[in-house]
């Protein structure tokens, strides 16, 4: 049984800039490559110009100075992460080898999705491109060589990360529903591991809509494609059970070999962008298991309801800093898909201008009692009594 990914760009000239040096020490886990492998991903650009579009939209800025992820782990089980990459110097804790060849990220994908969700600020350098929890560590799980794999490692890789203490585990992928996968998944969840899922995309070849996994398993954050509209991405698959959206048409990221890529298109890298919004949110609210922080990320989002999109686009700032009931965080308010907000009732006007009168009548007494509890000693002080007029003298008539 094998899986794939969903995500294309276009070729772009290469220029590699040189890279930085890490700034701190990076672990790792790799067998002896058991065979050679060629090389040879596709080129990206030196340069950025121009604020990325999900970052305008998501503005996930607005958050860091709260948390910009510190202390929280994001693991990557993908095709491995370019650890001198200028943006990822420094970022990747531990590289872990499932393939047997080696730790190279010979295709990209893995370290474009690990430049979505942590790249350091590097705007003092001139680039606009930036990580959503540029503080977060990454630990890198290879567990593929090119751009389809074996569910089997798939879970290998689920179970690494999370016997290596992910706080987050970002699955990037599409799989069928296999039994030892659903295992890695409650084996990882088992461990407070939160799981962010891409829900696939729509096969254009013959236009085929099946759920894809893990995204479609219990308690996994399913992530769908929206595009600079806000609106679902055509491609993004609505077959799959999804809890929010996020940026996955157009997107720039960090790419293997030092440069950058523009235009990359599918579910694997709206992904990232809903796991670096998941690693701010252990940072800033630790006492959250991975069930709550799936419901906060589900409460918050906006503009859900319409068929594929959920609860709607991951609102970082929401995310983090609302005050939400205990009951709509914790598990037993229900895992039955996607959780949309529920709108304020229209005002009923008759009801309001009832309300609003007998509010004004209330007023009214009130100050007709205030008045009498202040002018009645008084009169009684000048002789006054009830029933009588203190000015009459004279006798009435008969």
């Amino acid at each position: 049984m094998h899986f794939s990914w969903y995500g294309a760009a276009a070729v772009l000239l290469a220029l590699t800039p040189t890279p930085a040096p890490p700034t701190t020490p990076l672990t790792t886990l790799a067998p002896t490559p058991a065979r050679t492998v060629t090389c040879d991903p596709e080129p990206g650009v030196a340069e950025v110009t121009g604020t990325p579009w999900p970052q305008e939209r998501l503005r996930f800025q607005q958050v860091w100075r709260l948390t910009k992820g510190e202390g929280v782990t994001v693991a990557v089980v993908d095709s491995g992460v370019d650890a001198t990459h200028p943006q990822l110097a420094g970022a990747v804790a531990r590289q872990v080898d499932l393939t047997g060849t080696d730790l190279r990220d010979c295709v990209g994908h893995g370290t474009a999705v690990a430049g979505i969700i942590a790249g350091r600020d590097l705007t003092s350098r001139g680039v606009p491109v930036l990580g959503v929890a540029p503080a977060a560590e990454i630990v890198s799980i290879k567990q593929t060589e090119g751009t389809s794999g074996d569910v089997t490692r798939l879970a290998e890789g689920i179970r690494r990360a999370a016997d290596l203490g992910a706080d987050v585990i970002n699955v990037s992928v599409q799989a069928h529903d296999a039994p030892v996968l659903k295992a890695a998944v409650t084996y990882a969840q088992g461990k407070d591991a939160v799981i962010v899922a891409a829900a696939g995309n729509v096969k254009q070849d013959d236009g085929a809509v099946t759920p894809a996994y893990p995204a479609e398993y219990p308690g996994v954050i399913a992530v769908g494609a929206a595009s600079p509209d806000g609106k679902k991405s055509e491609f993004s698959n609505a077959a799959t059970r999804i809890s929010v959206t996020a940026p996955g048409a157009g997107v720039t990221s960090a790419w293997t070999g030092g440069g950058y890529r523009t235009g990359l298109d599918g579910t694997s890298f709206a992904t990232p962008f809903v796991s670096g919004v998941a690693a701010l949110v252990r940072a800033r609210h630790p006492e959250l298991d991975h069930w709550q922080v799936k419901r906060r990320l589900e409460r918050t989002a906006e503009g859900g309801g319409a068929a594929g999109t959920g609860a709607g686009l991951v609102n970082p700032l929401q995310a983090v800093t609302s005050v939400l009931p205990a009951a709509q965080e914790s598990h037993a308010a229900g895992e039955g898909g996607a959780v949309v907000l529920a709108r304020a009732p229209a005002q009923d006007e008759r009801g309001r201008a009832i309300a609003v009168a007998i509010t004004a009548g209330a007023a009214g007494v009130t100050a007709l009692v205030v008045f009498l509890a202040l002018m009645l000693p008084r009169a009684r002080r000048r002789g006054w009594r009830a029933g009588t007029d203190p000015t009459f003298t004279g006798k009435l008539k008969s």
